[in-house]
């Protein structure tokens, strides 16, 4: 019995203490992924004010609704660690209820055997009726040991009573939690739906400009291609470079180093969010029309500075028509590309350093005031950026 006792005791503090933790975290991203909604909401302000709806915002808003069900997820992940808790609990109240009463029974019957002894004066008579002075102090030896025994008793189920007693709060509680955050889930979920609304409304709006929408896509295209041939320009040059001098010992140091931090780059701005990701997608609104994305695109709310990822050299500094400055970061065999950029603060030789920064980025009227940097990381061929910088 003593033994089922302590087992309660250790399961239900190692169920509070594993969950408290789970929970923690859960709201701890719960909180990051709604401040993270508060910027997007900034970031279409504009569009809602000027009624601009362009191919960005459908972009953020889609980003948005992301966040959203992310936010409803975790919800429902916390509802479900919080069921499995009270579930685990009441299991754990009630195996110490069962084991109480059997400890109140025994101790009755202890207290009562006790009780009619002591009319008796049996105690005395045992410690009496020894042999010898030897054993009469053993058998006193015993009946002190029964006497603590029965203390050590009452302690255990004030003990257990307290817990019970505290599991009971600890239920209530989560009980309380619960409703709080299924409330909190039909929330997120009706807003969750009107977003897709407006979502839709956009699609059909735009899908009402499908001239404009093949305009935009052919100046990205040839932006991307002048991009790509400064690129491959630049690749020749060095190659031509190496031909005559190999990698310096730093250079290679440099490399190496921002190999190493992949997945741990700093955002090429302050702030913002992904509105255009690396690879093969089908456009948002175009049928049957394919976007071969070699970068990233951040939309960032007011104005941002363009910084560098990692330390390094510039390598080049360019304009595009229709896409500002483009400026190319040369980290030992990667380059770090950043576009859309005015105010340059670089020139081509700079050392700069992680961090440092190279520009403004553009604030683009025609995505409703928002910044647009395009980023791109390349070596050897185009790589995935959101798999070097860090995860917010």
């Amino acid at each position: 019995m003593r033994y089922f006792i302590l087992l309660n005791i250790i399961l239900f503090c190692s169920v509070e203490i594993s969950s408290g933790q789970t929970k923690a975290e859960l709201e701890e991203q719960r909180k990051k992924t709604l401040e993270e909604i508060n910027y997007v909401d900034n970031l279409l302000r504009t569009t809602a004010k000027e009624k601009n709806e362009s191919l960005n915002a459908l972009r953020i808003i889609g980003n948005k609704l992301n966040l959203r069900e992310s936010v409803i997820k975790g919800l429902g992940d916390e509802i479900s660690l919080l069921n499995d808790r009270i579930e685990l609990n009441q299991l754990a109240i009630n195996m110490m209820e069962k084991d109480l009463n059997i400890l109140k029974n025994d101790y009755s019957r202890t207290i009562l055997s006790s009780y009619k002894a002591k009319k008796i004066n049996q105690e005395i008579i045992y410690v009496l009726s020894a042999k010898d002075f030897n054993q009469g102090y053993k058998r006193l030896k015993y009946l002190q040991q029964v006497t603590k025994y029965r203390r050590n008793e009452s302690e255990i189920i004030a003990e257990l009573k307290s817990q019970i007693e505290e599991t009971k709060k600890r239920l209530e509680n989560d009980l309380i939690r619960i409703t709080d955050l299924k409330n909190g889930e039909e929330l997120q979920k009706s807003l969750l739906q009107g977003e897709k609304s407006r979502k839709q409304k956009i699609v059909n709006t735009l899908g009402k400009k499908e001239k404009q929408l093949q305009k935009e896509l052919e100046d990205k295209k040839r932006i991307a291609r002048q991009i790509e041939s400064e690129i491959v320009r630049l690749i020749a040059e060095e190659r031509k470079k190496n031909l005559k001098t190999e990698m310096t010992p730093e250079q290679k140091l440099i490399s190496d180093n921002f190999s190493e931090n992949k997945g741990r780059l700093p955002w090429p701005v302050e702030r913002g969010i992904i509105t255009g990701h690396f690879g093969i997608h089908q456009h948002p609104v175009l049928k049957y029309v394919t976007v071969n994305n070699k970068g990233i695109e951040i939309t960032s709310s007011g104005r941002a500075k363009a910084r560098s990822v990692f330390k390094g050299e510039i390598a080049k500094v360019f304009a595009i028509q229709g896409a500002n400055w483009t400026i190319i970061v040369k980290h030992g065999k990667f380059l770090s590309v950043y576009s859309n950029i005015i105010n340059v603060k670089v020139k081509i030789g700079d050392k700069i350093e992680t961090k440092q920064e190279l520009g403004d980025v553009f604030v683009d009227p025609g995505a409703d005031n928002n910044c647009i940097l395009k980023f791109m990381i390349f070596e050897q061929d185009y790589l995935d950026p959101e798999l070097w910088i860090a995860k917010i």
